[in-house]
């Protein structure tokens, strides 16, 4: 739209034109700002999905100057993690070279007719000030921060502009993630304006069905200091030999290279932290680019985990290991966000703000992006601040499961997605601790009640099929637990229009216990290993934790029924070693490893 006339100002004469500015943004989603016809005109005051102009928060470090100092990764001070997170391309008042002027919005003032006298100043509210920086092309053709009015010359001859993001949107009831731009030119006595409206990209979680383009995880460090595992306290993991080479083989068989995996290790003290699912959940943020390209750069979420203060006096920090995020991934086309709230209300607990307690499904009718699936009760619940921003991104509307009655008490623990050949293409892996004790009595009614669980680990017990069995407290704790899946697959199934009938199932056996024995309630975990907690490496590869069930003729029969389950679906398993490395501490392959997926066949997320 066209300029609107603004009043006449006392002292004007008869005969002046008032200026009719025309301030050109991407409207009609092209990647380009059309400057010689009117594609981008109509509507430009307003955004509505399929028309509005598109800006990236500008969040990663092009030219790597954001750099850790010595000691960042071990010092408990949370200064650490307020001056990790303030360092990126938005945070200083320049372009941080070619790459990063490709993550700026272009905006385009067309050329007018003014007098000598004419300026013209471009703006935002006041209120969005913090959020958004303009940049203009220079006669040298630099683009630098626009501090000042723009120039009867540059009025003539048009402006280039561009917008720069500062920040993702974080609690829609501050800010909803849009801005508007208003071009005013004065020029001898009157004035004008034109206005676009622009909205910030917003983080969409990747899902485990995109295809993975690098793996990650821990190896072993050396030191002495103690961070606990979900389970327990100060377990070590062993056998990290194992998981690593069954892991490099899965993901080799899967068709990702080697180079794409790797595996670092913490600082002495807290190298036990191994649980890379849990620092971080992966995600996108893009816009339109030309061609009917999109230009996007990753965002990842830092858990908002708080390291509790210490009777010695030094307080409450994020989780160390999730500085890794600064260290090894934020650069060129990767930023990191942390988004935490120490002042937390009764019921928050900092295990359920590990991220493998929120992960997401993928798109079906309706949700074009998907939809965040997280754990959570009224009596143990994750950091809302967190929550409200991931609501906030206003297109993976969040769905609820009960995950409080799990020590862990993470999502990962019993659901995940794969590829399945019904009208959506995915359905929902779930643990079946039914389906495991039905396998152990058809092995005691064919003879086999002597068959060890675990026997080819170092686990410190290996129980016989008919010990479990003839064990009530453990049939009625696996009992609990099925019927527990059972309120969250009816959650799930309400929520996605999934069909029982469509689920995978796979044997879990689970026990119940305490990690504090002053504890009010018992709570349960996987007793033999969570196969549906395991790592999507594409659609069709699944990296599960080896569930070391009883072997039957052979065969172990946890193994069989699910690649017969899978199979089914057209996914093979490759089995992955992590009984002594993961699963004894309360987690699994899921929980010690993370993902950089291939985001490229979002749906464009700007369009209706």
């Amino acid at each position: 739209m066209l300029a609107v006339l603004a009043t006449t100002v006392p002292g004007a004469t008869a005969q002046a034109a008032s200026p009719v500015p025309d301030l050109r943004a991407d409207v009609n989603q092209d990647g380009r700002v059309d400057t010689a016809g009117s594609t981008d005109e109509a509507g430009e005051d307003t955004w509505t999905p399929g028309r509005g102009a598109v800006f990236l928060p500008n969040l990663d470090d092009d030219e790597r100057r954001c750099r850790l100092l010595p000691g960042d990764l071990d010092r408990i001070d949370p200064a650490v993690d307020e001056r990790l997170a303030a360092c990126h391309d938005a945070a200083d008042d320049r372009v941080n070279g070619a790459a990063d002027e490709a993550d700026l919005a272009p905006l385009r003032v067309r050329p007018m007719p003014v007098s000598d006298a004419a300026t013209g100043r471009v703006t935002v509210p006041d209120e969005h000030r913090s959020r958004v920086r303009v940049f203009v092309r220079g006669a040298d053709g630099r683009l630098t921060a626009l501090h000042g009015p723009l120039t009867a010359h540059q009025l003539r001859a048009g402006v280039e502009l561009a917008l720069e993001g500062r920040d993702i949107v974080r609690d829609r009831g501050r800010w909803n993630g849009e801005v508007t731009v208003s071009l005013s030119v004065t020029d001898r006595g009157r004035s004008g304006v034109d206005r676009v409206r622009m909205k910030v990209a917003p983080v969409l979680v990747q899902h485990d069905l995109q295809r993975a383009e690098s793996v990650f995880a821990a190896k072993p460090g050396k030191g002495s200091g103690i961070v606990p595992g979900f389970v327990g306290t100060g377990y070590e993991p062993t056998q990290w030999r194992p998981f690593a080479d069954s892991l490099l083989r899965a993901a080799a068989e899967s068709g990702l290279g080697r180079e794409n995996v790797t595996f670092t290790a913490g600082t002495p003290g807290w190298w036990r932290d191994i649980w890379r699912q849990d620092m971080v959940e992966p995600g996108v943020v893009s816009m339109p680019a030309p061609g009917g390209r999109t230009h996007g750069m990753r965002v990842l979420l830092r858990a908002p985990v708080l390291w509790p203060a210490t009777e010695d006096g030094r307080p409450s920090t994020l989780s160390r290991s999730a500085r890794l995020l600064y260290r090894d991934f934020r650069g060129p086309g990767v930023g990191v966000v942390q988004q935490f709230t120490t002042d937390r209300p009764a019921g928050v607990e900092d295990l359920q703000n590990f991220t493998g307690n929120f992960e997401s499904v993928p798109p079906y009718p309706g949700h074009p992006q998907g939809r965040i699936v997280y754990g959570t009760a009224p009596h143990r619940s994750p950091d809302p601040s967190f929550v409200r921003m991931l609501e906030a991104q206003g297109q993976q509307k969040p769905i609820a499961i009960d995950t409080s009655w799990l020590i862990v008490g993470h999502t990962d623990e019993t659901v995940h997605v794969v590829r399945a050949d019904n009208a959506r293409g995915w359905t929902l892996m779930v643990s079946d601790p039914r389906l495991a004790e039905r396998l152990l009595r058809e092995a005691a009614a064919r003879g086999e009640g002597g068959r060890r669980l675990f026997a080819d680990t170092d686990a410190p017990d290996k129980p016989t099929v008919n010990a479990l069995l003839a064990d009530e407290k453990f049939l009625r704790d696996n009992e609990d637990s099925a019927r527990r899946v059972d309120g969250q697959v009816a959650t799930l199934l309400r929520e996605t229009g999934l069909s029982e009938h469509e689920l995978v199932r796979v044997p879990v056996l689970y026990v119940k216990g305490r990690i504090d024995p002053s504890a009010p309630e018992e709570r349960a975990i996987a007793f033999s290993p969570g196969i549906a907690n395991g790592l999507s490496l594409s659609d069709r590869h699944y990296a599960a934790p080896d569930p070391h069930g009883p072997r039957v003729g052979g065969v172990d029969l946890f193994r069989a029924a699910t690649e017969r389950a899978l199979a089914r679906q057209g996914v093979r398993v490759h089995w992955v070693e992590d009984f002594l490395w993961a699963h004894l501490a309360g987690g699994e392959v899921h929980c010690a490893t993370n993902a950089l997926r291939d985001t490229s066949g979002n749906a464009p997320w700007w369009k209706p």
